[in-house]
């Protein structure tokens, strides 16, 4: 008979799958709120970056003085918002404030409870190295977050599209981590030899798809590419925008023009729908069918919402809800692939 060794004694993968759960909540709220940050050009409205002293928001009228007068020097309030009063200015700053300080929130309940856990050895063997990993992507997004910002401080009126997509690709990613990690503590606690899942073709290729959505929504958001039509399912009455040929190289056109954007998005969106249901099933087959109902909820209410938020003119609220549906058809997508995983692992 095999003895357990201490270490897996101790080790408390149920504790350590519900912390994850948590920190995965937060960082969709995050994206929510990222969302909201873009649609309301509220980006930039913080200058600076200070990752402990920028924790305080202005707390005197001389402060909040200040922190406008540095908007005030940027292109985007010279070119866009030279009519903007200090009432206004708060506002944005709010959601850029609040955005920031859930990324400092959730730097702090990942980072505090691994090293508990780490110092009461919790963790099973061979999670260290993957909660490690995924700590450092998270440092690694906060990083790509004033990159971008500082994109668009000094030539432009916006951020870089590219960026955006960047800062926003790293957190869905990042996500997509921890929850797989969990799903995978989550077999560990329910049978304490259970090895990890293994990602199969099938799920690679839905994430794959659904990645090249998900990049060209960030870049929808960068270009404000929502605007360019107003209908569905044609563009302005057309079903491509023929008029962008030729008037750039085709790489350009591919990631900074708004209307060919707007296209692929629109479009693309029914390749990822079909790797999805693929995905779904194979999840339904290997035994998990409320991930298979997950995707096909997620994605169904994402297609409604973002043919909504078109045919609005870009509503604000639905927008942002576009973007939150987005960040949990990421959760369903993994969910799915971990379960498929899982029976080839098995």
């Amino acid at each position: 008979m095999l003895m357990d060794s201490p270490v897996r004694l101790r080790a408390r993968p149920g504790a350590l799958m519900w912390w994850l759960y948590g920190v995965a909540a937060l960082i969709v709220i995050m994206v929510a709120v990222g969302g909201i940050t873009r649609l309301t050009e509220s980006g930039l409205s913080i200058t600076e970056w200070k990752p402990v002293t920028g924790t305080l928001p202005p707390l005197s009228d001389a402060a909040w003085a200040a922190e406008f007068a540095k908007y005030q020097r940027i292109p985007q309030f010279r070119e866009l918002n030279p009519d903007m009063t200090l009432a206004g200015f708060k506002t944005i700053y709010f959601w850029e404030y609040v955005h920031r300080l859930l990324g400092r929130v959730i730097g702090m309940a990942f980072a505090l409870p691994l090293l508990w856990f780490a110092a009461r050895r919790r963790i099973p063997a061979g999670y260290g190295w993957r909660l490690v990993a995924l700590l450092a992507l998270g440092g690694l997004q906060g990083v790509f977050g004033w990159l971008m910002v500082r994109s668009g401080l000094s030539a432009r009126t916006e951020v870089a599209p590219l960026w955006l997509a960047t800062h926003l690709l790293t957190a869905l990613f990042t996500l997509g981590g921890i929850i797989w990690t969990a799903l995978d503590l989550r077999a560990l606690a329910r049978t304490p030899f259970a090895k990890p899942a293994r990602l199969s073709w099938l799920g690679a290729s839905a994430i794959l798809v659904l990645g090249v959505q998900l990049f060209y929504g960030a870049l929808m958001a960068g270009l404000r590419a929502g605007h360019a039509a107003a209908d569905w399912p044609l563009m302005n009455g057309r079903f491509f925008p023929s008029e962008v040929l030729g008037t750039r190289p085709i790489g350009a056109l591919l990631v900074d023009d708004p209307s060919l954007v707007h296209f692929i998005h629109r479009w693309w969106a029914w390749i990822a729908v079909a790797g999805l249901v693929l995905l779904a099933r194979g999840a339904r087959r290997a035994g998990d069918r409320a991930a298979s109902i997950a995707v096909h909820s997620a994605f169904g209410t994402q297609i409604l919402l973002g043919i909504a938020v078109v045919m609005t003119g870009v509503s604000l609220w639905l927008a942002a809800l576009h973007q939150l549906v987005g960040a949990l058809l990421v959760v369903a997508t993994v969910w799915a692939a971990h379960a498929h995983g899982r029976r080839r692992a098995g």
